[in-house]
């Protein structure tokens, strides 16, 4: 059975996400593990870019939403970018690892892309 829309952009958006975990996860070894800090801020950096130009890699796919659907998703979807870009500008690898995560935010919690995927696929049932 061919996935529907919003299963194709959870997908994708699961994806996304798992490459952010995968930079954290190497960010946080080359700070604790190999006192690099570098590193990590070259990690945090890439995993800015990343969310810096989601929106743009977002284009491609959305169109195989409804104009109402799409609005609400592209408007999700720029504000991670739009504030990733925030980040870069500044250059704050502060602001760059706390990109993706409330305040209130505790380990092993979701992060907000992974939450945002959730209700994307939620919307295809």
């Amino acid at each position: 059975m061919p996935l529907n829309s919003y299963e194709v952009i959870a997908n994708w958006l699961d994806a996304e996400a798992a490459q952010v975990r995968d930079i954290e996860k190497r960010a946080s070894s080359a700070l604790y593990d190999d006192k690099d800090e570098h590193l990590y801020r070259e990690l945090m950096r890439q995993k800015a870019i990343l969310l810096a130009y989601l929106a743009d890699n977002f284009a491609s796919l959305d169109e195989s939403l409804s104009a109402e659907e799409r609005t609400v998703v592209q408007e999700r979807v720029g504000r991670f970018s739009l504030s990733a870009s925030k980040a870069l500008e500044i250059g704050s690898v502060f602001f760059m690892s706390a990109l993706l995560y409330p305040d209130d935010h505790k380990d092993g919690d979701k992060n907000d892309l992974e939450r945002f995927a959730e209700k994307v696929r939620n919307r295809s049932q």
